[in-house]
């Protein structure tokens, strides 16, 4: 009941979409990737193993393969958001380069996680994920966006700073679901992903 209440005020003072983070949208036409990283790490992935840890739809996945990547190992928890990496990578053209699973044995020189750590219920847990699976001549790259207690909280809850303290997270997830169809089901907290 205080969920629909909230639900109802969010709508009537919702301004629409949250602002976008730096997404595709956002890049003018250059990977996500490049504008994060610049183009030193593009040059680096050249004929490497990349392992996109919290890959979601794949979107930077595909920009790495795109970019030289001799295989791109996509990671994430939801089955959702895989099924649409895969058929972007064959979209693409690129599925022979591209992989997208929920784990991975495979090591790689390369791993990079970009807007997906503030998700991790346990990032000691997922460092340790990463660690097992990264080539000993290798390196982790990560970057994250707002945190929960950042004012717009995340990226996830941004209908204003600090709506994500006075709103039930029902009630911020059916106001987004209104303007994002992305299957967003809860704060995605993730727990470790198995390596096997």
């Amino acid at each position: 009941m205080l969920d629909d209440l909230q639900y109802r005020i969010l709508r009537k003072i919702s301004p629409g979409v949250p602002p976008a983070t730096v997404d595709g949208a956002s890049c003018e036409g250059r990977p996500k990737v490049g504008v994060l990283l610049g183009d030193d790490f593009l040059k680096m992935i050249q004929d490497k193993t990349v392992i996109d840890f919290g890959c979601g739809e794949g979107a930077e996945a595909l920009d790495i393969a795109r970019h030289g990547a001799k295989k791109v190992i996509g990671l994430d928890i939801r089955p959702q958001a895989l099924e649409r990496a895969r058929g972007r990578a064959i979209a693409a053209g690129l599925d022979d380069r591209c992989e997208f699973s929920t784990s991975t044995n495979t090591k790689a020189e390369v791993i990079l996680s970009l807007d997906a750590f503030e998700h991790f219920a346990d990032p000691a847990a997922i460092l340790d994920i990463m660690h097992s699976l990264l080539d000993p001549t290798g390196c982790v790259i990560v970057s994250f966006g707002p945190t929960w207690y950042h004012p717009l909280g995340g990226h996830l809850f941004s209908v204003f700073p600090w709506a994500h303290l006075i709103f039930s997270e029902p009630a911020l997830l059916r106001w987004r679901a209104d303007l994002r169809n992305d299957g967003a089901k809860n704060s995605a907290k993730w727990t470790a992903v198995s390596t096997r």
